[in-house]
């Protein structure tokens, strides 16, 4: 008797509810592996997503409870101080349960976007809560009204249950409770850290199977946001490293990829400055115009082998230098932008357009081109602050920004802008207005986003409901026609090089730990300048699209940017490679051969073959070695101001 009124109670009132919270996450983990059963079957690792699942619930349980648990035994001392205590713990653990249980009901629409458990995405565009309202409302109606209804009654069916179990029949005694508080604290550490070894558990302790999805059910949702938001500490350092390598290697594989004379590097305290000389000189450099389509995947473009929705691009491709095996940096715009624009690679952290260090003296193309005497400009159709575009723009190099509310009221305002026709009449506009003054302009458009809006009758609709992501990518390829068309007829088409190019795929997802094929996106360079169409089969990356351009405009001088020069020869010729960021995980490209890099994981070596990527024995230690290079410079001269 004294043993259970003396130990057995007190753990009874701080673990019986807690029991109810892993009851509920593992129904909620049941339903995503029966919704998700193909992919749960094809790696067939049913015990491994439910064992390892109990372990993360309970690793969540103790990191939110350590604290309260420990102090409970002194409180169970008195009765009268037990319940002040207790009700503090009811509102508190209830607390905690609507966080956990909302992340659940919230996690299916998250899947069905970025196919994984919630990441640092979920609260990075809290900011912008009316564009993301209005998604939300036009996209996932019956989800947020199941919340609404869900939550709530979940709650105070917790609430009510917790207050059954939180009962103390009788005070403890001092001693056992002074036995309990370090007993409790060393516990909750322990199931905290989940394991003897020198690191505590994390989502890379599950990462036992090639489905990034599949890895993500063993989690749960409360922790996976948790732990990225956790993990945005480390992103002024360039994010979490794969590896180790000294710089000096770094510095020497990175310049061996790049393909540049040696003599070319001019600033021993800048690795990657150097200087370029135009492969095209001319007597008066071309205007240059940048623009980026949003979400436009591979899938989505019949040149590519994709759906028949971009007929107008398919047609263009015959007139221009398309390039037919680009591969974006990135799952998210401003990846495009900072890969693109600056020509800077991907880190395993945020992107530079969003974190401090870049916000100054950040190379860009309009930065190198302003200096050339050119009028450097941003048109978008949304807000110019959304993901922090202008100032990123506006603090390197671009002189003036055009966004929403520059727009006639009589313009197409869908939730995130108005609409491409407006962007593109208004890009037209401008470009028209310079005269002979050479400018350099980034065109960013918005229709082909959810919820997918546009205006009626401009196209024949691919899908019988109209806001769908296919009829919302051929309204898209309807005004991109139409802005070229308008181009054509214009004083600045035969001084002007055009680079249309998307920032991204519209939804990555996939079995593969990296989805490759997701990766895969269109662009084309054309204007008047361009006087024979050509193919570009060489694997590239965005980061390439910088010096190729530089190139084509006839503009030679100094700059950081890593990628290649696809206007020579010898970097056609070489084998291409594409670096790829994921979430956390990076994979890097060269003809066939994958290599991935994962956090605190050994890296992998696939096969890249029929779109999809075949794990390979054994490792391969060169592009493991290139690959790491790419990632431990791009940190490193993010976080040492090493890129301008």
């Amino acid at each position: 008797m004294y043993f259970r009124n003396n130990f057995l109670h007190p753990l009874r009132v701080i673990l019986a509810p807690l029991g109810l919270i892993v009851l509920f996450l593992s129904l909620s983990r049941v339903g995503f592996s029966a919704w998700q059963f193909e992919r749960v079957q094809e790696v067939g690792q049913y015990g491994f997503i439910f064992i390892q699942g109990l372990r993360f619930d309970l690793v969540l349980l103790a990191m939110v409870m350590i604290f309260p648990a420990t102090l409970t035994p002194l409180f169970a001392t008195h009765l009268g101080a037990f319940k002040y205590w207790r009700k503090f713990l009811l509102i508190y653990m209830t607390a905690w349960f609507v966080f956990i249980a909302f992340m659940e009901l919230s996690t299916p629409s998250f899947i069905n976007q970025y196919d994984s458990r919630p990441n640092y995405i979920f609260i990075e565009y809290l900011t912008h809560y009316k564009e993301v309202a209005e998604t939300l409302l036009a996209e996932y109606p019956l989800q947020l009204l199941l919340a609404v209804v869900v939550v709530p009654l979940a709650s105070r069916f917790f609430y009510k249950c917790s207050q059954r179990l939180l009962v103390l029949e009788q005070p403890i005694k001092w001693v056992p409770a002074l036995l309990l508080v370090p007993l409790l604290f060393i516990s909750f550490v322990m199931a905290g850290r989940s394991t003897l070894d020198h690191r505590a558990v994390n989502p890379g302790t599950v990462a036992l199977t090639t489905d990034h999805l599949v890895n993500d059910l063993a989690l749960n949702s409360a922790y996976t946001l948790l732990y990225a938001v956790y993990l945005s500490g480390r992103d002024e350092e360039g994010g979490v490293p794969y590896g180790k390598m000294p710089f000096e290697q770094v510095v020497n594989t990175l310049r061996d990829e790049m393909g540049v004379e040696r003599s070319a590097f001019t600033n021993p305290q800048l690795p990657s400055r150097h200087f370029q000389q135009s492969s095209m000189p001319r007597n008066r450099p071309l205007n240059l115009v940048i623009v980026l389509e949003e979400s436009l995947g591979a899938e989505f473009v019949g040149k590519l082998g994709g759906l028949p929705l971009t007929p107008n691009l398919d047609a263009l491709a015959d007139e221009g230098i398309w390039f037919n095996n680009l591969y974006a940096t990135g799952t998210r715009s401003v990846r495009g932008i900072e890969a693109v624009i600056s020509g800077f690679l991907p880190t395993p952290g945020r992107s530079v357009v969003k974190l401090n260090k870049s916000q100054r003296d950040f190379f860009t193309l309009a930065s190198f081109m302003k200096e050339q005497g050119y009028d450097t400009g941003f048109i978008y159709g949304g807000e110019g602050h959304f993901d922090n575009m202008r100032s990123f723009f506006m603090g390197n190099g671009f002189n003036y920004t055009i966004d929403q509310n520059d727009y006639p009221n009589t313009a197409f305002k869908a939730t995130w802008g108005v609409s491409d026709e407006d962007l593109f009449d208004m890009a037209d506009q401008k470009l028209s207005s310079y005269g002979d003054k050479p400018f350099f302009t980034v065109v960013f458009s918005s229709s082909n986003h959810s919820p997918f809006e546009f205006p009626d009758d401009r196209i024949e609709q691919y899908d019988e409901k109209k806001q769908t992501v296919n009829n919302a990518v051929k309204y898209a390829d309807y005004a991109l026609g139409r802005f070229i068309a308008k181009a054509k007829q214009s004083n600045y088409w035969d001084n002007t090089l055009f680079l249309v190019i998307a920032d991204h795929n519209s939804r990555v997802y996939g079995s593969s730990l990296v989805p490759v094929d997701r990766f895969h996106i269109p662009a084309l360079i054309l204007g008047g300048p361009v006087k024979q169409a050509e193919v570009v089969n060489t694997l590239a990356s965005q980061i390439d699209i910088g010096p190729t351009l530089l190139s084509m405009i006839g503009l030679s001088g100094e700059h950081p940017m890593v990628g290649r020069d696809l206007t020579l020869p010898r970097n056609r010729n070489r084998p291409g490679r594409a670096i790829m960021q994921f979430n956390k995980t990076l994979a890097f490209m060269e003809g066939e051969d994958v290599v991935v890099l994962q956090q605190n994981l050994p890296s992998k070596w696939f096969k890249y073959s029929g779109r999809k990527l075949i794990e390979q024995a054994g490792s391969n230690d060169t592009l493991h070695r290139k690959a790491l290079a790419y990632s431990l410079f791009a940190q490193k001269a993010y976080a040492e101001k090493l890129y301008h």
